[in-house]
């Protein structure tokens, strides 16, 4: 499994790509995604909603159990994937492609995240 260099991640196993524009994308990760195991449904934050960060802001539901949705930067959504709420299947499949979560507008930037190296060694994976 590999982290991609270029994300930022959270302890919560979400994943943050650098913002272009000011907008930022939010997924979870490969190593989330299999704990999950084959996920069912995913609610996720509206558009115009706001945002905070390591507050939950939607939910992920798999054939095991129902995870919280955690934000891992404070902001606006600007926009949710629409292709995950009808193929949720996209988050095993596509974790850090097809299978984003959501793009924020960040209103303030967390001092916590991990790079790729220390998220690998947080999750073992």
């Amino acid at each position: 499994m590999s982290n991609p260099q270029q994300l930022r991640y959270s302890k919560e196993h979400e994943w943050l790509s650098d913002a272009e524009g000011g907008v930022s994308t939010v997924g979870i990760t490969e190593h989330a995604a299999n704990a999950l195991g084959d996920v069912v449904f995913v609610q996720l934050p509206e558009v115009g909603e706001t945002v905070t960060a390591g507050e939950t802001c939607g939910e992920l539901e798999s054939t095991k159990s129902v995870s919280d949705l955690y934000s891992p930067v404070s902001g606006e959504v600007v926009e949710a994937n629409q292709d995950v709420v009808e193929d949720p299947s996209l988050v095993n499949s596509a974790p850090f492609e097809g299978g984003w979560l959501f793009k924020v507008r960040i209103t303030e930037e967390p001092g916590d995240l991990l790079s790729a190296d220390e998220y690998t060694e947080f999750s073992g994976s």
